[in-house]
Order: structure tokens, then sequence, then C-alpha cells
């Protein structure tokens, strides 16, 4: 892959794309994700690892729970990752991350996840550059490990969202009672930083794309889970999983 310019990448669905015909086609995709959850669970040896990364407000919350949110509970496992505590940080930044890869079986989602070392770090300047690549080389050797030694397959998401559209959503927060509980006024300083936080995304993308990015548009809820179900659906139809006969 070319190096990603996520200023020429639209944040919307393409013009034509007909929303309620798409919407019904996610819905079609959800209930063959149920069924092939059940293979994958039954069958026990692949697992998926779905990264879903984004600034505040792109809409990680929402697309967790719009396209995962019907699958059996038992295979499905969600981890958000926030700031390392105490115990974490005297530790290399991938264990927190490394107990919680999927087991064979399991779907796992990252809600934010270990890029965050290579991403907020390096905005606030609390990771230098040459830090920053050696952690790159680390995070492709994880991630090739969970390939080749777990048959772990690996979907990573970008919510790639608008500063309006994020500003917009922000507001919200502040003024709808059932967003209240979202707000976060450091939210508001971290949008200042966009420009940084951009090219940070766009080096990330750049080095660690051996398991390949999707840039989602996210501006519009309905696409954006259009895409990532899409790409769900094909990773699992892919694996051409079979259910187990009887034990013997």
């Amino acid at each position: 892959m070319g190096k990603i310019k996520l200023s020429e990448i639209s944040t919307r669905a393409p013009k034509d794309l007909d929303k309620d015909k798409t919407k019904k086609k996610i819905q079609e995709i959800l209930d063959d994700l149920d069924n092939l959850q059940n293979l994958l669970y039954a069958e026990n040896k692949h697992s998926l690892l779905v990264v879903i990364q984004g600034m505040d407000a792109s809409g990680k919350d929402g697309a967790i729970r719009n396209v995962f949110g019907k699958l059996n509970p038992q295979g499905v496992a969600v981890k958000s990752f926030k700031t390392p505590t105490s115990e974490e940080l005297a530790h290399d930044f991938l264990w927190r991350i490394h107990s919680h890869a999927p087991a064979k079986g399991m779907i796992q989602l990252f809600n934010r996840s270990h890029y965050e070392d290579i991403l907020i770090t390096r905005v606030h300047k609390w990771c230098d550059d040459k830090t920053a690549m050696r952690r790159m080389k680390a995070i492709n050797d994880f991630e090739q490990l969970l390939q080749e030694h777990n048959n772990t397959h690996i979907l990573k998401f970008y919510l790639h969202v608008s500063p309006e559209e994020q500003q917009q959503r922000l507001q919200e927060r502040i003024k709808d009672p059932e967003k209240q509980w979202k707000y976060n006024e450091n939210d508001f300083a971290e949008a200042k930083l966009w420009d940084v936080y951009m090219q940070m995304y766009e080096d990330c993308f750049e080095n660690c794309n051996d398991a390949p990015w999707t840039i989602v548009p996210s501006d519009q809820n309905w696409y954006k889970e259009f895409i990532i179900a899409s790409a769900v659906y094909d990773m699992l139809k892919s694996l051409d999983m079979k259910f187990p006969g009887l034990k013997k």
C-alpha cells in the first residue's frame, strides 16, 4: 500500500449509494455473521482480532454495539484500552495487550489498542521518534506472532471522521442527556491537535501495515457499519470453516 493521505479520503459514503438499500444489506450481513461466528466458535481452529481506532467521537462504541452486539456473547470479547495503570507502565508496552489476544474460536474486539502507544504518546511527545519506530517493529512482530502461531486473523479499522462532524458530536455530548455520560472536557483539547494526530496516524499506516488497515468513512454511521460488517463477513467466509463431526 502506498502512503495514505487522510486529507485525500472522503469521510462520507459515495453519493450514489442508496442508504435504505445499504441498511437492509447490513441486516442481511449481520444475520450471516451470526451463523459464521457460531461456526468459528464450534470449529475452534481460527480466531479473529478486530482493532478499531479513531479520533474521539468517531463512533467506535457504536460500531462495536451495532455490528457485533447481536452475536453470541460466549464467542465475542471487547477490551477498551485506557490510560495505562502503574502496574502496566512497569512492563513493556505490549504486556497488557497480549493477555487479551483472542483464543481459538473467539472474536476479540479492541476499542483503541496497542496503537495508542505510537499515537497519543507521539502527539504529546511522551515517546520520541526512535522509540516509536522500535515500538512499530515490535507491533509488527506481535501481530505476526498471532497470525503464524495461533491462526489469528487481524482486521484493523481506522474510523475516518471529519473535524466538523467530530465537533458536532462532541457538542451533542454536552446537550443530549443520553450522551452526557460520554462528555470529557479533554476531548476538546485533543481535537485542537487534529493535524498532529493525522500525521501520526498516517505514519502508523505506513509502518504497521503487514496486517492492512481499512480506512472507514465514518461521518454516516450506517456506512461505517456497512464497511466493517462487510469486511468481517468476507474474512470469516474466506476461512471455509466446517462444523466438527461427532467426537470419537
